[in-house]
């Protein structure tokens, strides 16, 4: 969806004066203030202690769901170190830094769970090895590992708006296919397979996508057009352009769910040995988190 620098070589560290890297996003994905807000106090009703953000990016969730429950504690994981830099001078600003750690280290078989909460929107490839489009069952499986029961999950997930064409698909990231996204109603079937219940499901709408994909790139396109004769301006027109013929050849395919996920309680073995049924009607025994 988005052409970011590898975690280790940020394009800020090419020159003092190189192009700037994500400075009009809020969040690392297409979310609305509105959106984001009411996101925060469904999540933080529920006065999860712990929180885990997974794929963290700059954690800007994170630390509003940490402002809205004070006594909680949160932990964010990403590989990016100019990601993790950013969420740990946002926490010291907004005097969090005693309440937060960003680590950074794979999510990939993570022991940091379970947790309260779950946070992991646009990162689900984050959480294991495999390929579409069976990751999305092993993300899912990862995810109700790492939740506590009677906690929930936040997942931001792509789906299919439909199905793409041929001609789309090849105008997208190299090597597009169909299958790596599910349509909307398979994304929950997982998600429910998984042992879930969804409790809440958005979609971010037109205008988030392209606040997004305008604020992914707008600083470099302003710098490309004021630097034309910079040595990283060749590079950087070829990365820009690049991503904006992606982005017209998924614009209005590809969609994003917010998806709020109750895990089913784990039905605890009984004292003589025998084991209640679980399963969907187990969903009655998942509380607030």
């Amino acid at each position: 969806m988005t052409d970011t620098p590898a975690p280790d070589t940020p394009v800020e560290d090419a020159a003092d004066d190189a192009p700037p890297r994500l400075g009009r996003l809020v969040f690392h994905g297409p979310l609305s203030e509105r959106r984001a807000g009411d996101l925060v106090r469904r999540l933080a009703a529920g006065a999860p202690r712990t929180v885990l953000d997974l794929g963290c990016g700059w954690g800007e969730l994170l630390l509003r769901v940490l402002e809205a429950v004070p006594g909680a504690r949160g932990v964010g994981v990403d590989l990016n170190a100019e990601d993790l830099r950013r969420g740990r001078r946002a926490a010291g600003e907004r005097g969090l830094a005693d309440r937060v750690a960003f680590v950074q280290e794979s999510a990939v078989g993570t022991r940091r769970g379970p947790a309260d909460l779950v946070l992991c929107v646009g990162s689900s490839q984050a959480l294991g090895a495999q390929e579409p489009p069976g990751h999305l069952a092993e993300a899912l499986g990862e995810l109700r590992r790492l939740v506590a029961d009677g906690g929930r999950v936040l997942l931001g997930e792509g789906f299919w708006e439909r199905p793409p064409t041929a001609r789309e698909l090849a105008g997208m990231w190299p090597g597009a296919s169909a299958d790596d996204h599910p349509g909307l109603s398979r994304l929950l079937d997982l998600a429910v397979e998984a042992g879930f219940r969804p409790e809440w499901v958005e979609t971010a709408d037109r205008d988030e996508w392209e606040a997004f994909e305008s604020g992914y790139q707008a600083d470099a396109e302003v710098w490309l057009a004021t630097h034309p004769g910079h040595p990283l301006a060749a590079a950087t027109r070829e990365r820009l352009d690049r991503h904006r013929h992606q982005w017209m050849h998924y614009r209005g395919v590809l969609g994003l769910a917010y998806l709020t996920l109750v895990p089913v309680t784990r039905t605890p073995p009984r004292p003589d040995g025998a084991h209640g049924a679980t399963g969907s009607d187990g969903a009655d025994g998942a509380g607030g988190g």
